[in-house]
């Protein structure tokens, strides 16, 4: 996993999860706590709320990325730049700032005037963005968004698995979400956000609940991992709370997201947000790293995710149902179908422990093998089948 130098502040799998609060200059911006006009009280906001309350970024906002409003031109994000500049140049505390644009203009005058970071909402469908902030060295974060700038985090615009020669006959909005990720590439110091929230329409909060169980997979990239996920309606809807109700579920998620492998959390209750992450920080598993001699160990509890590690290191992939193993409890075996079940477990490469006690045991195995005992011959008794095809419909 690649880390990232952010003005001096790293962020990846060798740095505590970073803090990225907001600030917006765009009067039609929806949470009315972070929208000043005024520099004074922008550059108050951000000391008193932001930076002593943990935050390690400030993202500020030109413009809001509300699907029902109307985009801004470039030239009307950079008149919008001085009070945004004014207010970094009046902050006394210590972050890395970042601009959020989807324009490389934008993004050029503001890391020309004191900025140090990008948040590009289009993920790159300016095709000069990732040229600006390679010249600057900058760190940027690359939303998933389709090849339009006017279409921020509509994933679901473009037929993904039509342009991927990756498609699989299990292709779905997270398959989609990857793709996007991947367009355009990346730069050095690349940070890569899969887009939670309703960007379009056609968006379902199940594609955000698929997407945040499937996490993980997104460190297939190799970058480190952005969410902004506070109080979204994805979660909101599974404890049934309003917006100004939901900072219970946005925490508990973000602990699970910074487990899961997020580096970067965006929000705009900075100081709850930051003693969420660090305890998911803490219970994170803890894998083995020695870059000396190049050898990292990889977060991967699915065949799924062990696939994006193929498709990054351009392996074939044939692997990836060998890389987890599955671990069943089977009980209620006659001893006949029991001693059967350890001999078909032996042949398909998986293993069958027995107990000694009730009729019980073990069955372990990885995918594959678990995958080819259930496949196996027809001849099973009345009692075995029913396991062997319960076995294999998980691992399917």
């Amino acid at each position: 996993m690649r880390n990232v130098d952010a003005a001096g502040l790293g962020i990846g799998d060798d740095y505590p999860p970073r803090i990225m609060g907001v600030l917006n200059v765009s009067e039609e911006s929806p949470y009315e706590p972070s929208v000043f006009d005024d520099p004074g009280e922008a550059a108050a906001y951000v000391d008193e709320h932001l930076v002593d309350e943990g935050a390690d970024i400030v993202d500020v906002g030109l413009e809001s990325a509300n699907k029902d409003l109307s985009v801004l031109s470039a030239s009307e994000e950079l008149a919008r730049l001085d009070t945004a500049v004014e207010t970094i140049e009046s902050v006394s505390g210590d972050a890395v700032f970042s601009i959020e644009t989807r324009y490389h203009e934008v993004a050029e005058a503001a890391l020309a005037r004191g900025f140090e970071m990008v948040n590009d909402v289009c993920g790159f469908a300016d095709p000069e963005m990732p040229r600006v902030c390679a010249e600057y060295d900058v760190a940027v974060a690359k939303m998933a968004s389709p090849p339009d700038l006017d279409r921020p985090g509509a994933v679901e615009a473009v037929d993904w698995a039509a342009r991927s020669d990756r498609a699989t006959d299990d292709w779905s909005y997270v398959d989609d979400v990857y793709e996007a990720l991947s367009l355009n590439g990346f730069t050095d110091k690349t940070i890569v956000d899969p887009a939670f929230g309703g960007w379009s329409a056609e968006k379902t909060l199940a594609d955000d609940r698929e997407t945040f169980r499937r996490l993980r997979e997104f460190r297939g990239l190799g970058r480190p991992l952005l969410v902004s996920i506070n109080r979204k309606n994805f979660l909101r809807e599974v404890a049934g709370r309003s917006t100004a109700e939901a900072l219970p579920v946005s925490l508990a998620a973000t602990a699970m997201a910074v487990e899961r492998g997020a580096h970067v959390v965006r929000t705009h209750d900075v100081a709850q947000t930051r003693d969420a992450a660090l305890v998911g920080r803490a219970f994170t598993r803890q894998r083995h790293r020695d870059a000396a001699v190049g050898v990292e160990e990889l977060d991967v509890t699915t065949a799924r995710e062990a696939r994006r590690h193929f498709g990054r290191l351009d392996c074939e992939g044939i692997a990836a149902t060998d890389a987890v193993v599955r671990v069943f409890e089977v009980t209620g075996l006659p001893p006949e179908s029991t001693a059967a079940l350890v001999t078909r477990a032996r042949d398909a490469g998986a293993h069958f422990e027995s107990g000694t006690g009730a009729p019980a045991g073990v069955l372990v195995g990885t995918e594959s093998s678990l995958t080819a005992l259930a496949a196996g011959e027809s001849d099973a008794s009345a009692d075995l089948r029913p396991v062997l095809d319960a076995v294999g419909e998980a691992v399917e």
